[in-house]
């Protein structure tokens, strides 16, 4: 490694003995020059070679386990496609199968993979490569370990948030178009990020929860919904009939239009729910799709109603009804007459406050 020194010794002109200006070179100098360089590549070649081959192969393992890893996880996420789980092999594990959600879960998926093989397998091979040219790389690592805990510190709540959405996807925990209550917000989701998780809510506003502060998630969207509702009768009225309407709005619901794709059970009368001193409250309930219990509600309440004011059945509850008597008592909303009304009355003179005793000076 000595021939760059001696090469450029070679090269600058010797000073006279008499301090004058420099000698110009001989022939005779450039010719030793020239054997010194040749002799000095002649004996260092061979390691020049070796540390080229070397590197050569380090390059071509990591480009080919890098492409190899990278196909393996491609591979692996698009079974993880075709492998949908169905729930217990029903038509209704099959309509819970969302394919475009469970594409962007796989997607989101496979670039984490992806990203972190790339990361570990191209990082490890620059390293060797260093070490091949005897480049220290103790102060480089120290340095990235010390920037790490650095950033580590700065940014904590990002890697809260990165490895929170992380796993919410690997999870399955909801995704693009769930209904979901996410503690802090609620809505339907429209993005799923790895560190944000975008909601539409109710009145159409846009909210930004970031996944490291969502503590637990109320998934409505999955699985399946329940419809119930409360009909409140007259505890005088015949159970049977009133069991007997509300079977007969529950099976008409269920073959008509569109309500026979919304209801994934039959309508059914539990029973009585509760019993009071003037009403009675029948529960009925509908397994529903998901999201739509609200709506089966309201079509069922509707129906109910109407079903029971054909057949003489009164629903009761919210504001009391009049009493039926002719006439009401005027005196009925006035307050009982009190003693303290009269000043003269024993109870007014015991209330009185006393009167201090007067003092002479």
């Amino acid at each position: 490694m000595s021939f760059l020194p001696a090469l450029l010794a070679a090269a600058s002109p010797a000073p006279s003995p008499s301090g004058t200006a420099p000698s110009v070179p001989s022939i005779q100098d450039a010719q030793e020059s020239a054997t010194q360089a040749a002799s000095w590549v002649e004996e260092n070649w061979s390691t020049w070679l070796a540390i080229g081959l070397r590197v050569l192969l380090i390059v071509v393992i990591a480009v080919v386990l890098r492409v190899a890893v990278r196909r393996a996880i491609t591979k692996l996420i698009d079974r993880m496609n075709r492998t949908a789980q169905a729930v217990d092999g029903t038509a209704i594990g099959g309509l819970l199968v969302n394919v475009e959600r469970r594409r962007q879960r796989s997607q989101a998926i496979g670039s984490v993979l992806r990203s972190v093989a790339s990361f570990v397998i191209l990082g490890t091979a620059a390293l060797m490569i260093l070490a091949m040219f005897e480049i220290n790389l103790a102060p480089l690592l120290a340095s990235a370990g010390v920037a790490g805990v650095a950033i580590g510190f700065g940014a904590r709540n990002l890697v809260t948030d990165f490895l929170s959405g992380v796993f919410m996807i690997l999870e399955d925990q909801y995704g693009v178009g769930d209904q979901i209550d996410a503690g802090v917000a609620s809505g339907e989701v429209v993005e799923v990020g790895l560190r944000v998780t975008k909601l539409r809510g109710d009145n159409g506003e846009i909210w930004y929860v970031r996944n490291g502060e969502v503590k637990r998630v109320g998934n409505l969207s999955q699985g399946w919904a329940t419809a119930g509702v409360d009909v409140t009768v007259r505890p005088t009225e015949d159970l049977d009939e009133v069991k007997a309407v509300l079977s007969e709005v529950g099976e008409k619901m269920s073959k008509e239009e569109p309500w026979n794709e919304l209801l994934w059970g039959p309508v059914e009368t539990l029973g009585l729910d509760s019993v009071l001193l003037d009403s009675m409250v029948v529960r009925v309930s509908a397994k529903t799709m998901p999201g739509k219990s609200l709506t089966i509600e309201r079509e069922l309440r509707w129906r109910i109603k109407r079903a029971l004011d054909n057949v003489g059945i009164h629903m009761v509850g919210g504001i009391p009804a009049p009493a039926e008597s002719g006439e009401s008592d005027p005196t009925a909303g006035m307050a009982a007459p009190s003693a303290f009304a009269n000043t003269s009355s024993p109870q007014a003179s015991a209330a009185s406050p006393l009167t201090p005793p007067s003092t002479t000076k």
